[in-house]
C-alpha cells in the first residue's frame, strides 16, 4: 500500500507538504502542489485524513464549549459550526458544560485540551479570572461568540444585545404603547446566557429616551427559558395592573409569556404585546414579533476566524462590523421581524 512517504520521495517534498499541497491549504505554492498531486497520480495514493493531519503536527479537531446545548442559541450555532468545519476537514469536539462545575474545571483549567485539539471556540460560557489564565496558558487559537464571554488577544464575534433590545422597546414605543414590562435572565443562575444584562439596559435606556420613568415593577427576571418566561409573566400579573406590552429577553421568554397570558384569559396581541429577541425557530409558527439575530451566522464566521491561523481554506467571506481596533468584536446586524404579537394598544 502506497504511504504518504513515497508521495513525499517522489515529489522531492516533506511529507508534511505533502499532506499541506493535498489538503488545498493555501501555504503551499502553485509548481510544489502540481508536483505532489502528479506524485499521488502517479502512485495511486489514496489521501488519510488522520495521517495528513499528524504529518503537520495537528490533530484535525477543534473544542467548542457551551454551557446548556438544549437551549436553541446554542445547537443552532453549534450546528453551523459543525458544518463549516466539517467542510474544512476538521472534526468537533464538543464539551457541553450542563451547568456541572467538575466539568468547567476539567475543560478549562486543565491542559488536556492542548493534545486534543489544534483550536477552542467558547459559546457564550461565563469566566472567571481563574479561567482566562488557564485558558491563556494553552497557547491555543481561541474565538468566542457573544458578549459575556472575553479571553484576551482571542476575536469575539456577537450582535450588539444593547441595541437589540433598543429595537424591541422602540418597536413598542412606536405602536403608543407606553406601559411596557420586561422579563429576562437571573444574573445569579450559573451558567446563564450573559446578554440579558445588556438587553436589561437597552429596554431601560429606550424607556428613558422616550422621556419615561423606569418602573421596577415591570422589570422581573426568571430562568431564560419558556418555564422561566411563564412564571416571570404570572408574577407580573399578581402585581397588579398589567402591561400593554411585554418586551422577553429572549423568544423562548416570550413564549412563556404568551402562554401565562392566555392563562390568565388575556389575548395577545388585544389585551397584551410580546415581543422577543432571537427569530427562534417556532417565532414564525406562533406569530411572535422578534428581533433576528444570525445566530447560525455567527457560528460560521466564528469558525472561519477560528481555523484561518491553521491555515485552512475560508468559506466564503467575512461579514459584520469591525472597527479599526484590531482586538474589537466583530458585531453582526440584527433585524426587527413584524408578526401577529404585537399591535397598538386599547383605546381605554
Amino acid at each position: 500500500m502506497t504511504k504518504i512517504d513515497d508521495v513525499a520521495r517522489l515529489a522531492g517534498v516533506s511529507t508534511a507538504t505533502v499532506s499541506r499541497a493535498l489538503r488545498g491549504l493555501p501555504t503551499v505554492s502553485a509548481a510544489t502542489r502540481r508536483r505532489v498531486l502528479a506524485a499521488a497520480e502517479q502512485l495511486d495514493y489514496a489521501v488519510s485524513p488522520s495521517a495528513s493531519r499528524l504529518a503537520g503536527g495537528r490533530t484535525g479537531t477543534v473544542a467548542v464549549v457551551v454551557p446548556r446545548i438544549t437551549r436553541w442559541f446554542f445547537s443552532t450555532v453549534v450546528e453551523a459550526v459543525e458544518e463549516y468545519l466539517h467542510h474544512c476537514g476538521y472534526d468537533l469536539l464538543l464539551y457541553n458544560l450542563g451547568g456541572r462545575e467538575q466539568i468547567r474545571q476539567r475543560v478549562l483549567r486543565t491542559a488536556n485540551l492542548h493534545k486534543r485539539v489544534d483550536a477552542i471556540m467558547l459559546v457564550a460560557t461565563p469566566l472567571r479570572p481563574s479561567d482566562r489564565t488557564a485558558l491563556a496558558a494553552l497557547d491555543l487559537p481561541g474565538v468566542t461568540i457573544s458578549s459575556g464571554t472575553t479571553v484576551p488577544t482571542w476575536p469575539c464575534v456577537r450582535i450588539d444585545d444593547m441595541a437589540a433590545a433598543r429595537t424591541a422597546t422602540r418597536h413598542l414605543l412606536d405602536l403608543g404603547h407606553r406601559r411596557i414590562a420586561h422579563i429576562s435572565g437571573d444574573p445569579d443562575q450559573h451558567f446563564v446566557f450573559t446578554a440579558h444584562a445588556d438587553r436589561r439596559r437597552g429596554y431601560q435606556a429606550e424607556l428613558r429616551a422616550a422621556g419615561l420613568r423606569l418602573d421596577p415593577s415591570l422589570d422581573i427576571e426568571s430562568s431564560f427559558t419558556i418555564d422561566g418566561g411563564t412564571g416571570a409573566t404570572a408574577e407580573l400579573l399578581a402585581r397588579g395592573t398589567p402591561p400593554t406590552a411585554i418586551v422577553a429577553a429572549s423568544d423562548e421568554m416570550a413564549m412563556g409569556a404568551m402562554a401565562a397570558l392566555r392563562d390568565a384569559g388575556l389575548r395577545v396581541p388585544e389585551d397584551v404585546s410580546v415581543v422577543g429577541i432571537d427569530d427562534h425557530d417556532l417565532a414564525g409558527v406562533l406569530g411572535l414579533s422578534t428581533v433576528a439575530q444570525p445566530a447560525a451566522e455567527q457560528g460560521r464566521l466564528a469558525a472561519r476566524i477560528l481555523l484561518d491561523p491553521l491555515g485552512a481554506r475560508a468559506l466564503g467571506p467575512i461579514i459584520g462590523q469591525r472597527t479599526a481596533d484590531g482586538d474589537s468584536p466583530v458585531i453582526l446586524p440584527t433585524r426587527l421581524v413584524v408578526r401577529e404579537s404585537t399591535a397598538p394598544p386599547r383605546a381605554h
